[in-house]
C-alpha cells in the first residue's frame, strides 16, 4: 500500500462484530449498511484507520453474508494481511473455515479474533481444532476490551 502503510482487511460471518471492531479502533468509521432482519447490515465496506507506531493501518471491513462473496475479493485485492472476527458465543462455520482456507491459501498473514468473549456462552476452545497455525486474541469489540492490543501485536508480526 505504499511506505508506513497498511492495508488489512476484515472478514467474518454475519454479525461476528467486523463493523464493532472497525469502530473500536476508529470512531470515524465510514460504513454502508442496510437494514434487515435483526437489525442492520454492512452491504459493502466498513473503512476506518488508525496509527500503530509509525505505520498508518486501513482497515477495511467486509460483508458477512455469503452473497457478497464478489465484495470481499475486490476489497482482499492488495491487501497487507487479513483478520478474521469470530462469535466466540456460536459454534465453528463453514464460512469461517472457508474464509480461513482461503486467505492461508492467499499467502497473507492471518489472524483470528474471538470476540464476544465478554458474553456468556463464550467458548474460544472450541476454535482451537479450527485454527490451525493462525494467531488468535480474545477480544470484545462491543465494549473494545483487547482490541488495540491485539491489533497491535498483529501489526507487529506483519511489520517485523
Amino acid at each position: 500500500m505504499g511506505e508506513g502503510k497498511l492495508k488489512l482487511c476484515v472478514f467474518g460471518t454475519f454479525n461476528a462484530g467486523k463493523s464493532s471492531f472497525v469502530q473500536a479502533l476508529d470512531p470515524h468509521t465510514r460504513h454502508i449498511e442496510a437494514n434487515c432482519p435483526g437489525g442492520t447490515t454492512t452491504v459493502a465496506l466498513d473503512f476506518g484507520r488508525v496509527k500503530i507506531g509509525e505505520r498508518m493501518v486501513y482497515l477495511f471491513g467486509t460483508p458477512g453474508q455469503e452473497r457478497y462473496e464478489f465484495v470481499r475479493q475486490i476489497l482482499a485485492r492488495g491487501m497487507d494481511g487479513a483478520i478474521i472476527i469470530v462469535d466466540s458465543t456460536a459454534a465453528p462455520d463453514d464460512m469461517t473455515r472457508k474464509l480461513l482456507a482461503w486467505l492461508k491459501d492467499q499467502g497473507v498473514p492471518v489472524v483470528l479474533m474471538l470476540n464476544k468473549c465478554d458474553l456468556p456462552g463464550s467458548s474460544p476452545s472450541r476454535f482451537a481444532h479450527e485454527i490451525g497455525d493462525a494467531a488468535v486474541h480474545l477480544i470484545s469489540a462491543k465494549n473494545g476490551e483487547n482490541v488495540h492490543e491485539a491489533l497491535s501485536s498483529f501489526v507487529g508480526t506483519i511489520v517485523g
